[in-house]
């Protein structure tokens, strides 16, 4: 994997921060996650939104710890 590093500002970090689901999560992932959004955004606004709200759901029950591991979604799935 090929990596760079980038300069930003506290506050743009601080910013970035607030869409981590998880705190292992890097931030090559957000900024995917970022990029995706504002792609659909453009090719389908009403999308875009039912999207968002998907998100923000998934991100409040996550907080919440109503969330499957990897080893339990490969039990549910008869993958382990």
């Amino acid at each position: 994997m090929n990596a760079t590093t980038i300069k930003i500002h506290k506050d743009t970090k601080a910013e970035i921060d607030q869409f981590r689901e998880y705190k292992n999560e890097s931030y090559d992932e957000v900024l995917k996650k970022l990029i995706y959004i504002v792609k659909s955004i453009k090719k389908d606004p009403e999308l875009s939104r039912e999207t968002i709200h998907a998100i923000e759901q998934a991100r409040k029950r996550i907080k919440q710890g109503h969330f499957l591991t990897e080893e339990e979604a490969k039990k549910r799935l008869g993958l382990a």
